[in-house]
């Protein structure tokens, strides 16, 4: 019996020492620093003996950063519980703290052991911590970008884990730019300035830049290759001719342009068109080919179209809006643009979602394919009308809720349209206060009670400008400073202690604009202009106040000086504008009256009189209809005005019997007479997919001018004349005339002449434009896009001798930039086709730049 106990107790002995030994073998190919250490070293432990403690004591020894309480919780060994030494439960706590990945040796030591008691310390060293890395092999500009993109922090553990996640994010930031073998890596260094911190240094060797040389489609019979790769939008075969398109390779892109591969197929009718197979391998050590199997199908065709469950349309009605023939080209892209969300409004969905019917549903199922015919059947779940319960508005940090709540159509009560939701961001992009890229609708139905509560969110953006310029005119350099505030606030101006001075009063979407010009003694000039877009707050009547001031010395005698040679013009306008319903409610109609005094003494070479006074007391109405879609980069829509001003007729009104023929000219042009028509219209055209990003727009423009008289012995008024040409920057200008730029030629260089040569204005112009324009930025914060230009107009001094289409031409390009602070910037290149007469030099080729202006 005893040998019998004596084996069995040395059975279980070796027992516990295999799993001792087995447990450390477990855990070496982890980390070989990790150890399992019973008994310091005035501490025995007999490992042929295993025996129970209690632990008495538990500390953490070596760590820096890591919390000592953490780490005993995570050991799971705890004061007070009995374990076995050597046993499992050392072995598990170990487990347990190396699965943590933020050590990089652990040990687990007796220090002491009374009675049943045992004493243990934790002993660990924790993994080292980045303190700052570089990078070699990139521009500034890729380092930037990359910090943002791979996300190391400061005091973060390194682990091997962090490193080839690291490694993995900048090839693939690489990738993305084309450079398809692009490797990385990264040395670490130590830090001396922190214990246990280390430093990377990560070298990136981008190698060549992958192009693509050469796309082969295989099985292609309907459609010629080049017809195909042209739907490919980001992925372009290297060519001579291309300028600018790019020709590297994107795997994001080649994803997207195999999907718009088949849609080009499915738009012809090949519904069934897929890609059988492709391949991507290498040409040289800078290219790639690209080979793509395809399997056209069957070309199908509409045949009978069907309506099922519609009750407030007729199947005719329906059939007449989705506008899908019988025999058509089967063409799934136009029938869901039929039938959802179509830009124009012309869909079913948007048929029934402008009549309440939010909870409508329409599904098109295909009930029979026979030979190349299909049958659709549109299966409709019309639902109950739902009315607007709540509308709120969120993200305005600065513009008050009334502000935006007067410009939304969805109210309270109303039914549910999707149209108004849509006008209602136009009217709110119209603003010009908020970023129109991040406005956003959420509409929250509650189908028990069949209504919806919708909430508009908005995003502030700077919209106040200034403006630094300089212009030359009438031989002079004239500098400009304006100060443009479009969300001005007149109500939070007396606010008890000041508080919405910060650092003006805003949030009520009123204009105030101040500028001042001066080339120091000889020239000054002030304005103020207010306009407040909703007069009373209740409805959209708009009231406009301004006024100004102007000074020009021509010979800077100061002004008790008889000798002293200047004019003086002060002007003022008041105006109310009117937002129509019909017929619609795009019309706006606005009505001015203004006033303008010159003073004139000694002043020479500019007028037909030196001495006297003018005065200017004119009535102006306007229609005009805008319809665009955005106010810096518009898409669709179109904007026209019409506009005639007038004076009264006083030389009839006066004295009926004066021969006014015979007057000195500053008696006859004491009180300024004339009438003028002015018509101005712009369209734009979306020329890209509704989908895309960023879009072709053409825009066509055509404007028009006349200035008419009253009495032929007074003759032609010398003030409110059209001078063409140029960059429409005019320094400044004494007579109220319009300055109207046409690229390609000299400033005003298209301006009648007197027999001196001076240019005296003109009576009539007209201006046809033409631009192509593409962005290439649409962020708020700094719109740019680039346009080429046809463009053509001229002024004639008489009625009688105006042709409109004898016009100078010309064509160029130019980019636009608008950044908040400055408004919209433009420079131009413009080369004019046609000669001046007696000017050489007015056209050829023009650089011309722009201020607050298209155009």
């Amino acid at each position: 019996m005893e040998t019998y106990q004596k084996i069995y107790h040395q059975l279980t002995m070796l027992k516990h020492s295999l799993l001792l030994i087995l447990t450390v073998f477990l855990f070496l190919p982890l980390q070989s620093w990790a150890q399992i250490q019973i008994g310091g070293d005035d501490v025995k432990i007999d490992f042929a003996n295993p025996q129970e403690y209690e632990i008495g004591g538990l500390t953490v020894s070596g760590i820096q950063h890591l919390d000592a309480n953490a780490l005993k919780a995570i050991s799971g060994l705890r004061v007070g519980d009995r374990i076995n030494v050597p046993g499992d439960e050392i072995s598990d706590a170990i487990n347990q703290l190396w699965k943590q990945g933020i050590l990089s040796d652990i040990k687990i030591v007796a220090t002491n052991i009374q009675g049943n008691l045992i004493f243990l310390d934790l002993q660990l060293t924790e993994r080292p911590r980045l303190t700052k890395f570089s990078f070699k092999g990139v521009s500034k500009t890729e380092a930037d970008n990359l910090r943002d993109n791979i996300s190391l922090v400061t005091g973060k553990i390194i682990t091997d884990n962090l490193k080839q996640v690291t490694k993995a994010k900048i090839v693939d930031f690489f990738i993305e730019k084309g450079y398809l073998n692009a490797e990385v890596s990264i040395e670490e260094k130590d830090d001396e300035k922190m214990v246990n911190g280390k430093w990377f240094v990560i070298t990136v060797d981008k190698k060549n830049k992958i192009k693509i040389n050469d796309i082969i489609v295989h099985g292609n019979t309907e459609f010629e290759e080049k017809k195909l790769l042209k739907s490919m939008k980001g992925t372009k075969e290297k060519k001579f001719y291309r300028l600018f398109s790019t020709s590297k390779f994107l795997e994001s892109e080649y994803t997207v342009d195999k999907k718009s591969l088949i849609t080009k197929y499915n738009t012809l009718g090949f519904r069934d068109a897929h890609i059988v197979k492709d391949s991507i391998y290498a040409f040289d050590d800078k290219t790639i080919n690209i080979e793509i199997t395809v399997d056209e199908g069957d070309k199908y065709y509409f045949r009978n179209i069907t309506w099922v469950g519609n009750t407030k349309y007729s199947s005719d009605q329906l059939s007449t809006i989705l506008n899908i023939k019988r025999g058509e080209v089967y063409n799934e892209s136009r029938l869901e643009s039929a039938l959802y969300m179509n830009p124009t409004g012309r869909d079913v969905t948007s048929l029934y979602m402008d009549d309440g019917y939010l909870f409508f549903q329409i599904t098109p199922v295909e009930i029979l394919v026979e030979g190349d015919s299909i049958d659709i059947e549109m299966r409709l779940l019309e639902g109950k009308q739902a009315r607007v319960n709540k509308v709120t508005v969120v993200g305005n940090t600065k513009t008050s809720d009334k502000v935006i709540m007067r410009e939304i159509r969805t109210q309270p009560g109303q039914l549910f349209s999707r149209a108004d939701i849509i006008r209602t961001q136009r009217e709110l992009a119209q603003l010009n206060l908020f970023n129109p890229e991040a406005m956003g609708v959420n509409p929250t139905p509650n189908p028990q009670d069949g209504t919806v509560d919708i909430e508009y969110v908005v995003e502030e953006r700077p919209s106040d400008q200034v403006e630094l310029s300089g212009g030359y005119g009438a031989n002079q350099l004239v500098g400009t400073l304006g100060l443009t505030f479009s969300n001005f606030s007149t109500r939070k101006m007396f606010t008890e202690g000041g508080s919405a001075w910060n650092p003006l009063p805003s949030g009520d979407g009123q204009l105030l604009s101040l500028r001042a010009q001066s080339n120091g003694r000889f020239f000054t000039s002030y304005n103020l202009s207010f306009t407040e877009p909703w007069l009373g707050g209740k409805k959209p009547h708009s009231f406009t106040f301004s006024t100004y001031r102007s000074r020009q010395n021509q010979n800077g005698r100061e002004k008790d000086d008889p000798l002293l040679s200047e004019i003086v013009i002060f002007g003022s306008s008041v105006g109310i504008g009117f937002r129509l319903k019909k017929p619609d409610d795009f019309f706006s109609v606005y009505g001015q009256i203004g006033y303008q005094l010159y003073k004139l003494q000694n002043f020479n070479n500019t007028f037909l009189f030196s001495d006297g006074t003018a005065n200017n007391l004119s009535l102006t109405g306007t229609l005009q209809r805008n319809s665009i879609d955005a106010p810096l980069y518009p898409t669709r829509g179109s904007q026209f005005s019409m506009s005639f001003q007038t004076t009264l007729p006083w030389s009839q009104w006066f004295d009926g019997k004066t021969d006014y023929a015979e007057l000195e000219p500053e008696d006859r042009y004491k009180w300024i007479e004339y009438h003028k028509w002015k018509f101005n219209s712009k369209w734009f055209m979306n020329l890209s997919s509704p989908k895309a990003e960023r879009k072709f727009v053409l825009s066509a423009r055509a404007e028009f001018g006349f200035l008419g008289l009253f009495n032929q012995d007074i003759g032609q008024s010398p003030f409110e004349r059209f001078y063409v040409g140029g960059d429409g920057l005019s320094g400044f200008s004494l007579d109220g005339r319009e300055i109207i730029a046409l690229r390609g030629y000299e400033n005003q260089s298209l301006t009648p002449t007197n027999s001196n040569g001076s240019r005296i204005g003109g009576t009539v112009y007209n201006k046809y434009t033409l631009e192509l324009r593409y962005p290439f930025s649409t962020n708020p914060t700094a719109t740019i896009y680039g346009l080429t230009f046809l463009e053509g107009g001229n002024s004639w001094l008489d009625f009688n001798d105006y042709t409109p289409f004898n016009i100078k031409r010309s064509a160029g390009f130019g980019v636009r930039i608008f950044l908040p602070m400055f408004g919209l910037l433009g420079l131009d290149y413009g080369y004019g086709y046609d000669d001046i007469l007696n000017n050489a030099n007015a056209n050829k080729g023009q650089v011309h730049f722009s201020i607050g202006q298209s155009f």
